[in-house]
């Protein structure tokens, strides 16, 4: 019996023990029908996940925020980097209106000291792995843990203390790389005060994040937070071992090693997690339908934690490193085609019968193509870890490539998805436009795949021209030794469209999201209620 039901008959008088009039002289009577009882507009639950929502509010919003700055930040980088390969004279903006403001020159010898190609490129590493990466993350992983441990945040001052602590070690790191200051290991480019910044920052966001988990209102975890628990548990582990160990009087192979191991963390463990449990939330939230195989989802997480830090060392195939820790990832390589299998079948199985709705929800359209990339880049990873692939790819721009499927396809693609899910939920209004949400889309899908293509075949063309032992040098170049020095210049048409159809495309992509976002800050969207969708159900396509 419901509670309306109870309530119902509890006011209803109580009938009398005996009848008082023979049962001959009962006629049935026409009862007319209880008005039913207006249901309750916010159920429990419902109202559970508001007051959640609202506790999650500004440290979630500011992690959003400053995201999607530090993701403007490096499209401007990774454009000029990528400009810089096939115009070395370039400076950004219009440059006659420099030479009427009479800057040309200084600009000139900033952008010749400080924006060179060497600079440049790890400063965009740093904004996009460290800016706008991590904290999308972070500010995704605080609202499901939230949501799935049923816990409101308490003194979210702390975790918005360690957002602004973080993006100022992301500055201080960018900002001293554009200035010459940069340890020479790839990925951990940053200075050591831009790191210990960082690391306080992260305490305070992921310390907090391990406590609402402690604090689980729920019995059995969802795998979700079983991914979220791993990746900030793992993470400052092997930041802080790197950072001590880079900073210690450390031959330069143990260093090389140690960096190679950080990368494994970085790549599979932080952003690897924090994906995954993106996906499998979004992705049967938004179809309302479980996983198809929670065996297969929990398989596939204790394969992928467990291997994922083991792949690292095929980056140090062939180097002066022992041959065993080589094999040893190549190995780890090949098995993690386990865990790939299983979210893969996963995914696909649980979204049969709802492809459908990708034409019309912006979360499950971002989040699934996805984790399409993510098997992509996963299977470039074990294929690239092959020595015979290796001796082709190893000093190309293909791990450049793999990397960026897995940052631009894989992890951007999922965390706007989540964005545009959970945004909505904290400020009260819905998208004000799908004609942005649309444009967001293939801007980013289109131009992030422009820039990963390039980076890959190029790689692939690089490798095959570096072991094609009867090149002709005066081919490639006219006039000119063939040299090593000279392969990224023979790909130089590769660089132009990348720059003008990859970066632009994509950063077009963003600022037009930076736009929708700003709108959804200030409350400027559509009345809460039915979401904002790509299409409407059924419209045709």
């Amino acid at each position: 019996m419901t509670d309306s039901q109870t309530i119902l008959l509890a006011t209803l008088p109580s009938a009398p023990a005996k009848a008082a009039l023979p049962p001959s002289s009962i006629a049935p009577a026409k009862v007319a029908a209880p008005a039913k009882p207006a249901e309750p507009q916010h159920s429990n639950e419902a109202i559970e996940r508001s007051i959640i929502d609202q506790s999650a509010r500004g440290p979630v919003l500011t992690f959003f925020s400053t995201a999607i700055f530090w993701l403007l930040v490096s499209t401007v980088l990774g454009y000029i980097a990528s400009k810089r390969l096939h115009d070395p004279t370039f400076i950004l903006g219009p440059e006659w209106l420099y030479k009427a403001l009479g800057i040309d020159g200084l600009l000139r010898s900033i952008f010749d000291t400080n924006f060179t190609y060497g600079r440049v490129w790890p400063a965009y590493n740093m904004a996009l792995i460290y800016g706008w990466c991590s904290l999308a993350g972070m500010g995704v992983a605080t609202w499901l843990i939230g949501r799935l441990c049923r816990v409101a945040i308490q003194a979210p001052a702390v975790l918005q203390l360690g957002a602004w602590f973080w993006n100022a070690g992301v500055a201080v790191g960018v900002i001293m790389i554009l200035g010459g200051h940069n340890t020479g290991l790839e990925y951990f480019e940053m200075v050591r005060g831009a790191r210990v910044l960082m690391f306080i920052g992260y305490l305070c966001i992921g310390i907090w994040g391990l406590i609402l988990f402690r604090y689980k209102r729920t019995v059995a975890p969802y795998i979700s937070v079983s991914y979220l628990v791993a990746g900030f548990f793992l993470f400052p582990w092997f930041f802080g071992a790197a950072d001590l160990l880079s900073s210690a009087p450390t031959p330069g192979v143990m260093k090389n090693v140690v960096n190679a191991w950080y990368q494994g963390g970085l790549f599979n463990l932080w952003f690897g997690c924090l994906g995954l449990a993106s996906a499998y939330y979004f992705i049967p939230k938004v179809i309302n339908k479980p996983i198809y195989s929670y065996n297969l989802a929990k398989i596939g997480f204790w394969g992928w934690v467990f291997l994922g830090g083991l792949t690292a060392m095929t980056k140090l195939s062939g180097g002066p490193v022992p041959a065993y820790l080589v094999t040893i990832s190549i190995a780890a390589s090949i098995l993690s085609i386990i865990p790939i299998a299983c979210l893969t079948v996963n995914i696909g199985r649980t979204m049969i019968g709802h492809t459908d709705k990708m034409a019309s929800s912006p979360t499950l359209r971002f989040t699934y193509v996805g984790t399409v990339f993510f098997a992509i880049a996963a299977g470039l990873g074990v294929l690239g870890a092959l020595r015979g692939v290796d001796s082709f790819t190893h000093f190309t721009t293909w791990d450049y490539g793999v990397k960026h499927t897995l940052l631009m396809g894989f992890f951007s693609m999922v965390m706007f998805g989540a964005i545009y899910y959970i945004t909505p939920r904290l400020v009260g209004c819905e998208w004000l436009s799908r004609t942005f949400i649309k444009m967001h889309f293939l801007g980013t899908a289109y131009g992030g795949a422009t820039i990963i293509a390039l980076f890959l075949f190029g790689g692939l063309a690089a490798g095959f021209t570096l072991h094609d032992s009867a090149v002709d040098a005066s081919a490639l170049n006219p006039g000119r030794e063939f040299t090593f020095a000279n392969v990224p210049q023979n790909g130089g048409w590769q660089h132009v469209i990348r720059t003008y159809i990859g970066y632009v495309f994509f950063g077009v992509a963003q600022i037009i999201f930076a736009i929708h976002f700003i709108f959804m800050r200030l409350r400027i969207g559509q009345p809460a209620g039915e979401p904002t969708l790509m299409s409407n159900p059924g419209e045709a396509h």
